[in-house]
């Protein structure tokens, strides 16, 4: 109840749109408008999307910081992972070999999530720690909400840039104001870390050796059990929406301003189901709710995978609005699994570790599907003698792995015995 710990809370909300907002612009249709100038392919594409899931290993870092005070590491790391996101968009206007652009577009991206990875625990640990344990659902939910109003806004405005600078043959123009939005956007996001206060830490295992912290997270049959829940989600994820970009902008012909639309369309759906998502949990539990979110996820990716460039933008449109629902819950179920079950000197390191694990399984989903994406697109877009696209296959993958996360959830995490608040 102290007002500095409500300023900060205020300030986390400020952080995670401001965050979200530049997550926007180096993701997704966005990211593939970089990709698509320099000339690389969608298999390529799909490859450095996932270097998000990858970078998740890098969260193991965060378990040699043991200090009790975790800001300035967490500020220095943002900035590093902030500076290089505005780069993205400066390397298509150098005058470099092709060649030499790529290499400078995948070098940074990879190092880019690592800075963001290595501090993510200890941000979210930091942050949180200023929120009261019955108040997660509904905090998270206006949290995710003020995020997803200023988003739908951003998105539009820059995809409408975007699009007006293509149409003119200046995209090299768009590039450049782009770049110039993420500085800005940087710029804020390090000043709400800078005015928020840190908890003063407890004499936990966050303070003793590293190695006998990490064992003891690894013994904990909780820790484990939800670890896997990140592992399935993950292959779900990267497996489908890695290769959505590229799909909408060359296959299906969508403009950037179409793109924002859908998008727009899924966060307005899940706005309105996040009250309802965080009240639920906060009744029940954050593992009940999840496993009901999931069953609309797996609803959008078999609606994704029903797209093709006659249907769509229908089947888009749905496939948005279902994912909207899904994850106005799922986005921040996962990471309170850690907080629901897991005590809570274990819980910076319990992130850490849970995102570690999943994160090679994402990027390697990627990998083993890269090449079947290829095989299709060179088939002619057929697979098995049908009639197919790549990512309609893709989608279908993703849904197979939603399934068994729903399975998983209901016959295991449900049945762990909850920590101690």
């Amino acid at each position: 109840r102290s007002p500095a710990y409500a300023r900060t809370r205020k300030l986390y909300m400020a952080q995670a749109a401001i965050e979200y907002l530049v997550s926007i612009l180096v993701t997704g249709s966005f990211l593939a408008r970089i990709t698509s100038e320099l000339g690389i392919s969608d298999s390529l594409t799909g490859i450095i999307s996932a270097f998000v899931s990858l970078g998740c290993v890098f969260e193991l870092l965060s378990l040699f910081y043991r200090k009790k005070t975790v800001k300035r590491f967490v500020v220095i790391l943002t900035v590093l992972n902030q500076a290089l996101f505005t780069f993205l968009y400066v390397i298509p206007l150098l005058e470099l070999p092709k060649t030499v652009k790529i290499v400078l577009l995948v070098a940074s991206i990879f190092a880019s999530y690592v800075a963001y990875y290595a501090a993510h625990p200890k941000k979210i640990n930091w942050l949180m720690s200023a929120v009261e344990d019955e108040k997660r659902g509904r905090f998270t939910a206006n949290k995710e909400i003020i995020s997803l109003v200023t988003g739908i806004l951003f998105s539009f405005g820059m995809g409408w840039l975007i699009d007006t600078f293509k149409e003119a043959g200046d995209l090299r123009k768009a590039f450049l104001l782009t770049a110039v939005t993420v500085l800005v956007l940087s710029a804020l996001n390090l000043l709400t870390m800078i005015l928020a206060v840190e908890k003063p830490a407890e004499d936990t295992v966050e303070q003793g050796n590293v190695l006998a912290g990490m064992k003891q997270v690894f013994r904990d049959k909780n820790v484990l059990s939800i670890a896997l829940v990140f592992v399935l989600w993950d292959m779900a994820s990267y497996a489908s929406t890695s290769f959505y970009g590229t799909y909408q902008i060359k296959e299906l012909g969508f403009s950037q301003t179409f793109i924002v639309a859908l998008t727009a369309a899924g966060s307005l759906v899940r706005i309105l189901v996040e009250n309802f998502w965080g009240r639920y949990a906060d009744k029940h539990s954050f593992a009940a709710m999840l496993r009901i979110c999931l069953f609309f996820s797996l609803a959008g990716y078999i609606s994704a995978s029903l797209a093709t460039p006659a249907t769509g933008k229908i089947f888009f449109a749905l496939y948005y609005i279902l994912d909207g629902i899904a994850m106005g819950g799922a986005n921040s179920a996962v990471i309170n699994l850690i907080f629901d079950y897991v005590p809570v000197e274990k819980r910076a390191d319990s992130l850490a570790l849970s995102s570690a694990v999943a994160g090679p399984f994402g990027f390697l989903t990627v990998l083993a599907i890269s090449p079947l994406v290829t095989h299709i697109q060179n088939a002619g877009n057929r697979f098995l003698g049908l009639p197919l696209y790549a990512q309609q296959v893709t989608s279908l993958l993703g849904a197979l792995f939603i399934g068994l996360c729903i399975l998983y959830i209901r016959f295991v995490v449900m049945k762990l015995k909850r920590a101690k608040k």
